[in-house]
């Protein structure tokens, strides 16, 4: 049986770096993502989610396609109103500013830990 995600905060932990990251695993939470914010730092991940968009978002985006296991499947840069296309073995996306996934070391085939310290209320 999978783990069961709920919206929350904790740490990423990527090849080459440990992340703030912010679970959004609630429709709510979900559906806002990063609408409306000038930057993140950290990651943000949307689960269950395969694709994603950037319409009505100020800034580009790295997006990493993670399966069930948080292993990547495929990383890319989407610019501003952009519309990514669904992937099919894909049950979790990671969000980061652009360039950022460079630098933390994701890329296809590795490996992703997510390590939850905080529950969002409700």
């Amino acid at each position: 049986m999978g783990r069961r995600w709920r919206d929350g905060e904790g740490t990423l932990r990527a090849p080459g770096a440990e992340v703030p990251l912010r679970v959004a695993a609630s429709y709510r939470a979900r559906t806002r993502g990063l609408l409306g914010a000038a930057g993140i730092a950290g990651a943000l991940l949307l689960t269950p989610a395969s694709s994603v968009h950037t319409v009505r978002m100020r800034f580009a985006i790295d997006v990493a396609y993670l399966d069930r296991r948080l292993r990547v499947l495929a990383v890319v840069t989407m610019p501003p109103g952009r519309v990514g296309r669904p992937r099919l073995r894909a049950r979790h996306v990671l969000e980061a500013e652009a360039g950022a996934m460079a630098v933390w070391g994701i890329r296809r085939g590795v490996a992703l830990e997510a390590v939850l310290t905080a529950a969002a209320p409700g």
